[in-house]
């Protein structure tokens, strides 16, 4: 029997107040859960709108407490409640002043399994990251969750291939790629950069964009244009939205990650022992 596993990607606009936002949340987890969907994945900073546009010291007030803080015991009940697996990309304090873009991995029976810390930070107009957090210092983890194994990149991770790569070798079978990204200037890689992952990584990837303007910081515009792929880098279904909330749900072909793998024998065939000067400084 093949294996398939049920997966959703949420993208929606900022409702303006943070704890409005984790309910539009926690009721498409509850919708989601209503069909069957096994895992899923929210927006960047989900709870918050996307505040690096500016750099503004008033928005460290919005990080959270890892994995002790309200809104991971908030998730942990509802991943129990509704026995389904949630990635949840939020603002993390770590000490005082000491702050991470992080993906928190929660299973579906409300276990905290472990976090990400986003690696590579953006920093130049309207993507001033640096000011609001530290580079990750995870590494690149897999989460054996109740259905299967998974990773997380975020956002500007998803222009550096090694991390991707690194995934990939540690065994990640679906890779989640959440986002806060706008039209200024990277709108023509969105299909073209994560698929690449996909195919030369052999995984599925499920990544997430934003929708709307989120008219605090200008008319910076988010596209939307949530999808997941398979590890031939074809699109399942279609693309979501480019203006609106959706709740993207798709079922994962598991057995097609070994058949692409067989065909594209990419992990025999790497060549680690040539590669030392990609990791000179």
């Amino acid at each position: 029997m093949s294996r398939v596993v049920k997966a959703a990607l949420l993208q929606c606009s900022y409702t303006g107040e943070k704890q409005s936002m984790i309910d539009k949340h926690v009721k498409y987890v509850v919708e989601a859960a209503d069909q069957g969907v096994q895992i899923m994945c929210f927006q960047e900073l989900f709870y918050a709108p996307y505040f690096c546009q500016v750099q503004d010291s008033q928005f460290y007030s919005l990080s959270e407490t890892i994995p002790n803080g309200p809104i991971i015991e908030l998730m942990q009940e509802v991943a129990a409640n509704n026995n389904i697996v949630l990635v949840l990309p939020m603002y993390e304090e770590d000490n005082p002043g000491v702050y991470y873009n992080t993906g928190v991995v929660i299973d579906s029976d409300g276990t905290y399994i472990g976090k990400y810390r986003k690696t590579h930070l953006p920093h130049l107009e309207g993507f001033w990251e640096k000011f609001y957090f530290r580079p990750g210092n995870t590494g690149y983890p897999v989460f054996q969750t109740s259905v299967g194994k998974i990773g997380v990149y975020i956002c500007y991770d998803r222009h550096f291939p090694e991390g991707a790569r690194a995934l990939g070798i540690n065994g990640a079978e679906i890779v989640f790629m959440p986002s806060a990204t706008s039209s200024i200037l990277s709108q023509h890689l969105w299909q073209i950069e994560q698929r690449s992952h996909a195919i030369a990584n052999g995984y599925f990837v499920g990544t997430i964009n934003r929708v709307g303007v989120e008219q605090e910081f200008g008319q910076n515009n988010y596209y939307g244009q949530s999808y997941f792929c398979d590890p031939a880098g074809q699109f399942i279904g279609s693309i979501a939205s480019d203006n609106s909330d959706e709740l993207v749900v798709r079922d994962l072909q598991m057995d097609l990650i070994r058949g692409v793998r067989n065909t594209w024998q990419f992990y025999r065939d790497r060549r680690p022992d040539m590669y030392s000067d990609l990791v000179v400084s």
